[in-house]
């Protein structure tokens, strides 16, 4: 064997091992993207388990925030980053809406409480991931949360445009029953509004110089802005505290957080664009076969169902086509 084939040799088996460990992590970040159903499935069998969703949206981040305290409060870098937050809001130091980004995961987790146990898995993630593609979109436009502004090109609108007929797609098979539909609408804003939160934990995880700082501090005013709404709703007698006796129920938060950490791990293995790919795949694969797979939480999986959960998943892949730069976005600022 002279020293040019072998050469090519050991390029091909360097290359074939590279795109082997590539599909390793791949299939371990659909993995991951499955955590998301999973972690609706949860939220929506609380707020059916205890007959209130905003309860179970409460329970679901007071168990995250848990969590979050125990791995920041006893470090006294994080703890002091933490604590020093209010006071970068009094002096401006950042626009204030970026302080309140938490309220934007409230909205989802409330959504997953009051409409999982009607939509069902399936409907749920793909209203609420459409909503993120174009709610992305916009946010790469307008330049929120990254650090050039984007073009509104042919692929990106279609995307967009894909997007909306997903969500068509899977409600469509309810069409008749109009409180299933305004309840789609739900995950939908959920979506739209994530689009944006991204922005706010980076400018927070910025000056606490901690994205662990910055998930906490999302918690604490996700947690904040559900209670105070359920305190108000309790004292007008409009609701009643109860807790689940299942144990899982109680996993919610934590389902969240473990699908970030394992995010942050893996996107240094994929990049963010076969990240973004392979979890939304994940998502959306997690939720019909969740739906097929428990029959018994009276969730139909239609093939408009199926059909729409592969819309959505093409138009994350369209979505995420780079356009052209044309300007400065937030984070450049």
């Amino acid at each position: 064997m002279n020293k040019t084939t072998e050469n090519t040799t050991k390029n091909t088996a360097t290359t074939t091992a590279s795109t082997t460990v590539v599909g390793v992590f791949v299939i371990l970040t659909v993995l991951a993207g499955m955590l998301g159903p999973v972690q609706s499935l949860v939220n929506g069998q609380l707020g059916s388990v205890i007959g209130d969703g905003h309860l179970a949206a409460c329970i679901s981040f007071f168990s995250g925030l848990v969590v979050m305290f125990a791995i920041v409060l006893p470090q006294k870098k994080l703890r002091t980053a933490l604590f020093r937050l209010p006071s970068q809001l009094k002096n401006k130091t950042l626009p204030w809406p970026y302080f309140f980004a938490g309220c934007c995961g409230a909205v989802i987790v409330l959504s997953e409480g009051v409409s999982v146990g009607s939509l069902g898995v399936a409907t749920f993630q793909t209203s609420l991931i459409c909503g993120m593609v174009i709610s992305g979109i916009m946010c790469d436009r307008l330049g929120i949360g990254v650090e050039f502004k984007q073009s509104l090109n042919v692929p990106r609108v279609l995307g967009a445009v894909l997007a909306i007929v997903s969500t068509v797609l899977v409600v469509y098979p309810v069409f008749t029953a109009p409180h299933v539909i305004v309840l789609a609408v739900l995950p939908f804003t959920g979506g739209l509004l994530a689009g944006w939160q991204p922005a706010g934990n980076s400018q927070i995880g910025h000056i606490a110089d901690s994205m662990l700082v910055s998930i906490t501090w999302n918690f604490i005013i996700g947690f904040l802005a559900l209670t105070i709404g359920f305190l108000v709703r309790l004292a007008m007698g409009h609701a009643t505290f109860a807790l689940p006796t299942k144990w899982w129920m109680f996993l919610g938060g934590p389902l969240g957080l473990l699908s970030i950490a394992l995010m942050a791990l893996l996107v240094r293995k994929l990049g963010l664009l076969l990240l973004a790919l392979a979890s939304t795949a994940g998502q959306l694969i997690g939720s019909v076969t969740i739906d097929y797979a428990f029959p018994q939480l009276g969730h139909t999986v239609y093939a408009m169902t199926v059909i729409g959960t592969i819309v959505a998943l093409i138009a994350s892949g369209i979505a995420m086509i780079p356009s052209k730069k044309i300007g400065k976005g937030t984070e450049s600022v």
